[in-house]
């Protein structure tokens, strides 16, 4: 846990940055989604954007996603409002 606004706002900044950077495999994904042809595996494609919106969210086996960034926004809220 940080010990000063500071610090939860440099946490914060880099949860936010590492959620940032993973959107981009979200449109890499959904773009693959909006190409496909009549013949393309629609299910597959669907299943592959879900995954990888699923990864951004809860974390792969060396992230945690969006939950850090929530973690971090929820003791950066605390520490500004001096709970």
């Amino acid at each position: 846990m940080a010990k000063t606004l500071e610090e939860a706002r440099k946490k914060l900044d880099d949860e936010f940055g590492q959620v940032r950077r993973h959107l981009q495999k979200i449109h890499d994904a959904l773009d693959k989604v909006e190409k496909a042809g009549p013949e393309d595996d629609l299910h597959g494609l669907l299943k592959d954007l879900e995954k990888t919106v699923k990864e951004t969210r809860d974390g792969g086996l060396l992230g945690s996603g969006a939950n850090g960034h929530r973690r971090a926004l929820k003791e950066y809220r605390e520490l500004k409002d001096g709970k």
